[in-house]
């Protein structure tokens, strides 16, 4: 009898430390956020998956998606096909992996060179997305301390 009371005892006392060293206000919104399941049926129901919300992306990494996507939708629609693909899958690997997906977007940018366009106001508009892109690429590159970007 006398062992349960010292046990009693010691359990309050280190418990009363724990408090004390949270603090009470925390322990009691601790206690007052603990759900509590309303009847019996609901013990037995399944609790709903709660929401995963993607990674808020880098501001400079928002900008190189913006630019790779607006210069891909040019290439498609000029028929160009093959390069604006590898560009979107450049810019879709950068969601996994930033650093690879930039340097894939720098690879396919040295073959945007090859591209030719007819007529010069297309070709001064496919210029000025080549270059916010490329502007945005090495602005993160530097950003992450990735190898430098070569001007070329």
């Amino acid at each position: 009898m006398l062992d349960a009371i010292v046990a009693v005892a010691a359990f309050l006392l280190v418990a009363a430390g724990v408090v004390v060293m949270l603090g009470p206000r925390n322990v009691m919104r601790k206690i007052r956020s603990v759900r509590r399941p309303r009847g019996v049926a609901a013990l037995f129901e399944q609790r709903r998956p709660r929401e995963v919300v993607p990674a808020a992306l880098n501001p400079r990494t928002q900008r190189v998606l913006v630019a790779s996507a607006r210069l891909s939708n040019w290439l498609r629609s000029h028929g160009h096909d093959d390069v604006a693909r590898e560009i979107r899958n450049a810019a879709g690997r950068m969601t996994g992996n930033e650093a690879a997906g930039l340097y894939a977007l720098q690879t396919t940018l040295r073959r945007i060179r090859v591209v030719n366009v007819s007529d010069t106001p297309s070709q001064e508009r496919l210029k000025a997305l080549v270059a916010e892109l490329r502007t945005a690429v090495q602005d993160r590159f530097e950003q992450l301390e990735l190898l430098p970007f070569r001007k070329t």
